[in-house]
């Protein structure tokens, strides 16, 4: 059987995974970059530092999160993945994508707030009082993969 030589799509027009890898990345690293930005006053960078300090932070977290993302979803495909993702165990992959950004940001949430105090945060974030985490950046590893891998499995029933 010859195989398509389109490099978005395979047989059957299916979204292979390199398109959808490539779609789920570029949603994570815009959207991260604007869930950064909006956070940021949260944090005591906000009031201390200059405004080129912001946006460098701003740059520098966003790079974090797609690192994070990246490594969340190539775990989640190793655990759970298939030959054939997106177009299979497609929420398997991303529950457990989802479920390992998330872990991983209330372990650095505690290293850099609590034990090493590379930030802080201001008063005016909310705080989950019992680890003392802030809810914004845990929200945000809930919100925004949770966004891309509804946008990308809606991108997939369009092709």
């Amino acid at each position: 059987m010859e195989r398509s030589r389109d490099t978005r799509h395979g047989e059957r027009g299916r979204l292979v995974w390199l398109t959808g890898l490539r779609r789920y990345l570029t949603f994570i690293v815009l959207a991260n970059l604007a869930w950064e930005v909006f956070q940021l006053p949260l944090y005591t960078i906000w009031t201390e530092a200059s405004p080129a300090a912001i946006a460098f932070a701003a740059l520098h977290c966003t790079a974090g999160d797609l690192l994070i993302a990246a490594s969340s979803l190539l775990g989640a495909l190793l655990l759970a993945g298939h030959p054939d993702w997106p177009e299979q165990r497609y929420w398997s992959v991303a529950i457990w994508a989802i479920a390992g950004g998330f872990v991983y940001t209330m372990y650095s949430e505690i290293l850099n707030t609590q034990i090493r105090g590379s930030w802080a945060y201001r008063d005016i974030m909310p705080i989950f009082p019992w680890i003392g985490i802030g809810i914004s950046p845990l929200a945000q590893w809930i919100v925004v993969p949770s966004a891309a891998f509804l946008w990308l499995q809606r991108e997939r029933s369009l092709t």
